[in-house]
């Protein structure tokens, strides 16, 4: 009996090791749209480890950080978001993940302005019919910095249109016409130059001086059960091998 014993106490050590052998990320869109399938589809493939991804809004992660059941590993959010979570004590040893940068967008067949200054893209911005954006009140951090920039007193005269999701796919299945443009996340390669990347509907990155990004971190929640997993996660997440990954969907790595 006490073998037997012996054994079954050994078939449920293994079991818990399987079971621990699975971290879950919890995300807002604009990281898990832009590479982190791709990052933890790398990192199991490397480690054996699962990897979760749960998709949510900004304010729902920190809540969920502290509360949800069960409990998240890494955490993704805002510099500023995660900073504020860690000094509330629900997420440590974060680290710097990426910019997402905000760009404007147009129809494939419309030639791409000049946006290099603000005054630039001001103009280019009153050429279009519409340009649409994501609803602030959808609670997005990127819909609420488009909103109040079309709000400035010089961006006046531009015909903004709040709409339900985000500008590109708005325009990929062809709302607006052919002079329609659209403010929203960048998810493919490109740079500060703005030079042709191949998606003809992106015009490039708004102007620097404008802010017009998020810079992201990833963070290890404090009621991790496997803080060893997070902590690799996020260790191969910035590794420079997944540098050209991140870049593919827009990410630029610091």
């Amino acid at each position: 009996m006490r073998l037997i014993g012996l054994a079954t106490a050994a078939l449920l050590c293994a079991v818990s090791s399987l079971r621990a052998a699975e971290i879950r990320v919890i995300s807002p869109g604009v990281i898990s749209n832009s590479g982190l399938g791709e990052v933890a589809a790398a990192f199991e493939k490397k480690t054996g480890v699962k990897v979760t991804i749960q998709v949510l809004g900004m304010s729902t992660i920190v809540n969920d950080t502290r509360t949800a059941t069960p409990a998240a590993d890494v955490v993704i959010l805002p510099m500023d978001l995660m900073g504020t979570l860690a000094l509330s004590g629900g997420a440590s040893h974060f680290t710097p993940l990426g910019r997402a940068e905000i760009g404007l967008f147009k129809k494939p067949d419309a030639p791409r302005a000049d946006i290099s200054s603000v005054a630039k893209l001001i103009a280019a911005m009153k050429s279009a019919s519409v340009v649409f954006y994501t609803d602030p009140a959808s609670g997005s951090m990127q819909a609420g910095m488009s909103g109040r920039l079309l709000q400035r007193t010089d961006f006046a005269g531009i015909k903004g249109q709040p709409i339900k999701g985000d500008a590109e796919p708005a325009l990929k299945r062809g709302d607006g016409d052919a002079a329609a443009m659209g403010l929203g996340l960048i998810h493919d390669p490109h740079n500060p130059a703005n030079t042709e990347t191949g998606n003809p509907y992106l015009v490039g990155e708004l102007p620097a001086e404008l802010g017009m990004h998020m810079d992201m971190a990833a963070g290890i929640s404090v009621r991790s059960a496997d803080k060893k997993n997070a902590a690799a996660f996020i260790t191969f997440a910035v590794s420079p091998q997944m540098r050209g990954i991140w870049k593919t969907k827009g990410i630029a790595r610091y």
